[in-house]
Order: structure tokens, then sequence, then C-alpha cells
């Protein structure tokens, strides 16, 4: 899946859409991979799935990721990008 981290978020969370990519906002800058590592946390929590479940396939340095979720439910994803 498509998801666009918005790095230094006050209000950090997953939900939305934004160019067809899951938005999934961090309170952590883009510094040395900590923004990308939290993403990550972030949609483990958010579906429900331990954090290796998650994978980071493109996009290490881009605010554009594509990522694979193990075992993530479709209806989750709908649901958060309902958000």
């Amino acid at each position: 899946m498509t998801v666009r981290v918005l790095p230094g978020s006050a209000r950090p969370g997953v939900g939305g859409e934004r160019g067809g990519a899951l938005v999934v906002r961090v309170s952590q800058r883009a510094v040395n991979g900590k923004a990308t590592a939290a993403a990550l946390d972030a949609l483990a929590t958010a579906f429900g799935v331990r954090r290796p479940a998650v994978t980071l396939v493109a996009g290490a340095t881009s605010r554009t990721k594509v990522v694979e979720i193990d075992g993530g439910d479709p209806a989750v994803l709908d649901r958060l990008l309902e958000t």
C-alpha cells in the first residue's frame, strides 16, 4: 500500500487520504530515518499487527512510501482512508 508520511506533526495519527495514499502523521522529524520508523510503528498499531509485520518496500527517503503489512485487514484500511 502507498502511504504519505507527514513528519513533525503536532497531532500524530493514521487516517485520511492524500493523492490516493493513506496519510500517516508523526511527531518525529525526517532526520536519520526517525520519521520513517515512527510511521511504520504507527501503521502497526493502527492495523493491530506486530511491528515486524510492517515492511518498507520503497521510499526510504521520500515522504511517499510503499509498505507491506502482513496480516493487515482491508476493512481497517478502508476505515482509515475515510477518517
